[in-house]
């Protein structure tokens, strides 16, 4: 072979790793674009899904929000009913029942105040009694039958004793007194027991008997129109934002 072959053939065999070399390198590439867009393809795709996914999480979202203000439209009477029931209880405008005790007042046995006055309940009396029993945990009391709340008041008209305009002057009078729970009635009960307000009413020629009840005993609920003295309208707003 000459040296004019011997060239062709090294030029031939070049040119033929130069077209495998090319060759391969686009196939590769053709390759690695091809699996770029499927795995663009597959993400896009898992991404629809996860948005779909929480369209339809929000939906029902809004759908429970959307029931859950209807229920309310729809039991707000309930709702505004046991508010009213609620605020009742508590003020005293409902009969409430529960354990507690049952106190007597009465004149002392008349062979023991001869020559004395009749004893009288006075005001000042019962107030301190109260005071005592509040301190002693109290939640309900009722006197001669009349329930006792915040706005109650007890004076003397015309040297009578009243409680909320009632006469409380017959005696003997009773009053019930409600507590928390049969504990609570247990503990008032002994310190009753040594109570200065049996002091008080022997002083004033009354006996204040002190009774633990063996059942549950009832309060009536307060009759009587409740005056807020301390309240006001409020005014209305302005345009303007003040009063």
């Amino acid at each position: 072979m000459n040296k004019k072959q011997w060239g062709f053939t090294i030029i031939t065999v070049l040119i033929g790793v130069m077209l495998a070399i090319q060759f391969k390198t686009v196939k590769n590439t053709d390759v690695r674009d091809t699996r770029d867009t499927w795995q663009l393809r597959e993400d896009l795709q898992n991404e629809e899904a996860l948005r779909l996914e929480l369209l339809k999480e929000i939906r029902s979202q809004e759908e429970k929000i959307a029931q859950y203000e209807n229920n309310i439209a729809a039991n707000k009477e309930v709702i505004l009913r046991t508010t009213l029931d609620e605020l009742k209880t508590e003020v005293g405008l409902t009969e409430k029942s529960g354990p507690g005790l049952i106190l007597t007042i009465q004149p002392i046995a008349e062979e023991l105040t001869i020559g004395s006055q009749v004893g009288k309940v006075t005001p000042d009396l019962l107030k301190r009694l109260l005071n005592e029993l509040n301190r002693y945990g109290a939640k309900e009391v009722a006197i001669g039958g009349h329930r006792v709340i915040n706005s109650t008041v007890i004076r003397d008209i015309n040297n009578i004793t009243k409680i909320d305009g009632y006469s409380i002057q017959t005696l003997p009078l009773e009053l019930r007194v409600i507590v928390e729970n049969e504990h609570d009635a247990e503990q008032m009960y002994k310190r009753m027991q040594v109570s200065k307000s049996i002091e008080d009413f022997f002083i004033e020629n009354l006996t204040l008997d002190i009774q633990l009840a063996e059942n549950e005993i009832t309060v009536p609920a307060y009759n009587e129109p409740i005056h807020m003295t301390d309240m006001k309208e409020a005014g209305k707003k302005s345009e303007g934002g003040h009063s």
